[in-house]
């Protein structure tokens, strides 16, 4: 045997020697993430980018899955933009079947309950691997009484998240209700809605938009109407059928409603140099909007009013909103997304609506918080909205402090997280 040969022969089992030493690369941590509810609220869009961004910011080397029930509008090829590397595993897919494979933990997102509670059952059953449920609101149903299917139904979601590794709420009356009804999920703890770290833009929509209309950076706020029910039986693609029982309510309270929000918006053309921009969280607000308060406002003051007349996705709205003094309304997401980025957000809640909007409460914002069915509360709404007006540094600062202790908590989330995946 020649020299040479000796020499290749000793460097390569050396080589080989080394090489099973050393330990092996650890693989990504999987995580399928059960999200993106419906597209025709631009705050249920805004759940899945939301947690998107803070697993990519806080967990980086984590491989996301996402299994969604809703990507329409276009909001399929925005996650894919946004989130090159983000894999999409949909109801009865072969990717589906992959993931539940692959995927070491499934993180339920941001919503107004457990929506997908059958899926995490799912999960467990088929795979027997762990789940964390990250920023939804816990509540019982608003009736007189609760039937027994209710009371039933109530108890086997104690039951699912009592059995999840972590459960997230976004609003303190739900941490305290799952407390209440005996939940023993060992780490329960206040986490902020996902909405809150959207990070999505389409600068050049609203740059467009905001040019139409007149509008000035800094020089507008935004006001959003809400009926007390969404009225999904007016949007074709949900088809479905008239409520009778929610009309008549949304009839009997709509004027008092938005009553002090057409206040707010004439006194702040008279008071102040401001525009006001009436646009939607979902597809039925314009039209609400337009009644309510378009149609309503003095013709002295219609020139400095604008009203957007069609529905507009996540980005273009985050876009419009960071442009603005700040955000005032009948919603809740897009008051969460406009904190998300320093805006000041005054929310206006009612009793059909879960509690989540307490989160205000959470985060430090509770003097930005009405009651509509308090008219103590009331009468200091447009006030309140005056005050954003007439001192918009004071009112950012107040919403960057919100702002800080919102990521604060982020990063708690996220890192417990982490340790789970660990």
């Amino acid at each position: 045997m020649t020299q040479s040969r000796r020499d290749f022969l000793h460097e390569t089992t050396l080589g080989l020697s080394l090489a099973a030493a050393l330990p092996a690369m650890p693989q990504p941590k999987r995580i399928l993430l059960r999200s993106s509810w419906q597209t025709v609220n631009i705050g249920d869009i805004a759940h899945t980018p939301g947690v998107l961004r803070l697993i990519e910011k806080h967990i980086p080397n984590a491989e996301v899955w996402l299994y969604p029930s809703n990507l329409k509008n276009g909001v399929d090829a925005i996650l894919k933009s946004r989130f090159p590397k983000l894999k999409i595993a949909k109801r009865g897919s072969k990717e589906l079947e992959h993931a539940y494979e692959v995927c070491d933990f499934m993180l339920h997102g941001s919503g107004p309950s457990l929506v997908a509670q059958k899926h995490v059952v799912e999960w467990t059953q088929k795979t027997g691997k762990p789940y964390g449920v990250y920023g939804i609101t816990l509540s019982r149903k608003r009736s007189a009484s609760t039937t027994p299917a209710q009371k039933t139904a109530l108890q086997e979601t104690v039951r699912v998240l009592s059995g999840a590794e972590f459960v997230f709420f976004r609003d303190s009356k739900s941490l305290a209700l799952a407390k209440e009804l005996g939940t023993t999920c060992p780490i329960m703890e206040f986490g902020p809605d996902g909405a809150f770290a959207c990070d999505l833009r389409d600068d050049s929509r609203a740059h467009a938009f905001l040019r139409k209309h007149d509008l000035h950076p800094g020089k507008f706020m935004c006001c959003i109407p809400r009926l007390r029910y969404t009225p999904y039986w007016t949007i074709p693609e949900k088809n479905r059928p008239l409520d009778p029982l929610k009309h008549k309510r949304n009839e009997q309270m709509k004027e008092h409603d938005h009553a002090p929000l057409r206040e707010a918006i004439v006194e702040i053309v008279r008071q102040t140099d401001l525009k006001v921009l009436l646009c939607p969280e979902d597809k039925t607000q314009m039209a609400v909007g337009r009644e309510m308060l378009l149609n309503k406002l003095p013709d002295s003051i219609r020139d400095r009013v604008a009203w957007r007349p069609n529905y507009w996705l996540t980005g273009e709205a985050i876009s419009v909103y960071t442009q603005s003094v700040g955000l005032f309304g009948n919603e809740l997401h897009s008051p969460i997304m406009c904190i998300g980025h320093g805006v000041p957000a005054v929310v206006c809640r009612f009793a059909e609506q879960t509690h989540k909007g307490f989160m205000w409460q959470d985060i430090g914002l509770d003097d930005w918080l009405f009651d509509l069915d308090v008219e103590a509360q009331v009468k200091r709404i447009v006030p309140t909205v005056l005050e954003i007006a007439k001192n918009p540094e004071q009112a950012k600062a107040k919403a960057e402090k919100a702002k800080r202790f919102v990521e604060k908590r982020q990063r708690e989330t996220m890192d417990r997280l982490s340790r789970c995946l660990q």
